[in-house]
């Protein structure tokens, strides 16, 4: 423990002497924007929190845990958008820290009006009043890069202006170069932990995320693709008064998508919702491979649209996207379809096509929020339970320095698709609709019609490519009818037949 002590100290020490380069002239001075409070406050919150000491007392974790939240708001910027991912990873970090880091999805710092009028007249040229009929000054939400604001056009168009935080872009580098000594630092300590895959996703998506019209060219490109989903509202972009910090777009009023009251009140059906979510992600990830990667309540609404009175989802916040490649995407087809229809030996070749190696199962348990037992039994054969989820979450304290290993070496790409499950899982269950056998059908659907797109495309015989169609419409006949099945079943109209008959033709005494 000397030992470690003493490395603990020279790392601080060379903290601390790297705050220097956090000296720079701003705009809008603030304690808090040196970077010497901001990298003791990071240091000593690091050091204090047990992240790697399982199992300790509940009370640690959750005193620990706030206090990374508090040094998530204290530190703004990329410190909230790291907490926001941490908060996501139910399978790597004990519920403490998950429950306490997820509100920083609602509950973000927000920039003054001062600081807003100045980055709008920096980067349009012109005043608020001169831009916009209205203003409201209150924010509609804060989120880690940037807040949004409802505002009126002087043509009476009602608009969503997106406002950078004015320090955030200057900060993020050296927040990045923070974190990546802090990681190494805990990395010396505790060589079986290895984080470098969270600060090497934030150094790749950070720049991304904080170029808006990046933003909107996204929200564009997804609205096109899913266009046949009537479902589906994007909305759209003013380009005309749009730069890489403010983003104008058409202004969509809804309820956060996991507000059971809310939908209840508008008399939407939450298992549509639900089942429209599953379609929208499965066709994203299985069958284009561009995901939108923050699916978090804040980014998603429902609402009732204007003119047909059907349920809508309304789709926000198109900075963070993952692209897939053809071979990624296709592997992965192939793990969820062995995974659906429990075929263990293909889970196994697939899994470790995506690195996973002998970690295979564990890899598996983590895709599916399900128990090694629940996967050989069928993820698809019963619902998840509080047992089964207590017990994941203990299996995840024991394996912890496994998963880190798996985390470090599956691809890139499978990071922020983990992160995006984790996500819709959250949301699924606070609607209550968490792994029914409609969302795993619905995936199954877009793995066939992925994989036999691939086919067809990679051959030029028309015999073959009829073959194909055939198959792949005659697999999709059996889902439909699996899935009317459990209907039935589910409906429980073989009992009531059955009684009918009973009743019609009663048995002789």
């Amino acid at each position: 423990m000397a030992r470690k002590a003493l490395k603990l100290a020279s790392w601080t020490s060379m903290a601390l002497a790297a705050s220097g380069i956090y000296f720079y002239s701003n705009k809008y001075l603030d304690p808090n924007d040196f970077g010497a409070v901001r990298v003791g406050r990071a240091v000593a919150t690091s050091a204090l929190t047990p992240l790697w000491s399982w199992p300790v007392f509940l009370q640690v974790h959750l005193r620990s845990a706030r206090r990374l939240c508090e040094l998530c708001c204290a530190n703004r910027g990329t410190f909230i958008k790291v907490g926001q991912h941490l908060g996501a990873l139910d399978y790597l970090l004990p519920e403490e820290y998950t429950s306490t880091l997820k509100v920083l999805h609602s509950q973000a710092p927000q920039s003054s009006m001062q600081e807003i009028r100045q980055v709008i007249r920096e980067d349009l040229g012109k005043e608020i009043h001169d831009l916009f009929q209205s203003f409201d000054d209150t924010p509609l939400g804060t989120a880690s890069l940037a807040q949004v604001h409802k505002a009126v056009l002087h043509d009476g168009r009602t608009v969503a202006v997106k406002v950078q935080h004015p320090k955030v872009r200057a900060q993020s580098s050296k927040d990045i170069l923070l974190m990546e000594v802090l990681v190494l630092a805990v990395k010396q300590l505790f060589p079986e932990f290895e984080f470098m895959w969270l600060v090497d996703e934030a150094k790749k998506n950070l720049p991304l995320e904080l170029d808006f019209l990046n933003e909107g060219r996204n929200a564009e490109k997804v609205s096109q693709m899913l266009k046949h989903f009537d479902f589906l509202k994007v909305p759209r972009i003013h380009w005309d008064l749009s730069t890489e910090r403010v983003l104008l777009m058409e202004f969509v009023d809804g309820g956060q998508v996991n507000d059971r009251d809310y939908m209840e009140r508008n008399k939407i059906d939450v298992n549509e919702i639900s089942r429209h979510l599953g379609k929208m992600y499965s066709e994203m990830i299985f069958v284009n491979g561009f995901v939108h990667c923050d699916p978090h309540p804040g980014n998603v609404l429902v609402r009732k649209h204007p003119g047909t009175g059907k349920a809508e989802i309304v789709l926000l916040d198109h900075g963070l996207y993952q692209v897939l490649t053809e071979e990624f995407r296709l592997n992965y087809c192939h793990l969820w379809q062995s995974l659906i229809w429990t075929d263990m030996k293909r889970v196994k070749e697939y899994s470790q096509r995506l690195g996973a190696g002998d970690l295979y199962p564990l890899f598996a348990c983590m895709l599916t929020a399900r128990s090694w037992d629940s996967v050989n039994r069928g993820i698809s054969q019963a619902p998840v339970t509080a047992t089964e989820d207590l017990e994941i979450r203990n299996n995840a304290a024991n394996y912890l320095p496994q998963i880190s290993h798996l985390l470090n070496h599956v691809p890139r790409q499978m990071l922020l698709i983990l992160k995006t499950n984790d996500l819709l899982r959250g949301i699924e269950a606070a609607l209550g609709t968490r792994a029914s056998a409609s969302s795993f059908l619905n995936m199954s659907r877009c793995c066939i019609r992925a994989l036999a797109e691939h086919k067809k495309k990679n051959t030029c015989s028309f015999f073959r490519r009829t073959q194909i169609s055939f198959s792949e419409a005659f697999n999709l006949w059996q889902i439909n009818l699996h899935e009317l099945i459990l209907r039935v079943k589910g409906l429980k109209l073989a009992d009531r037949v059955l009684a009918l008959i009973c009743w019609l033709f009663p048995a002789p005494l």
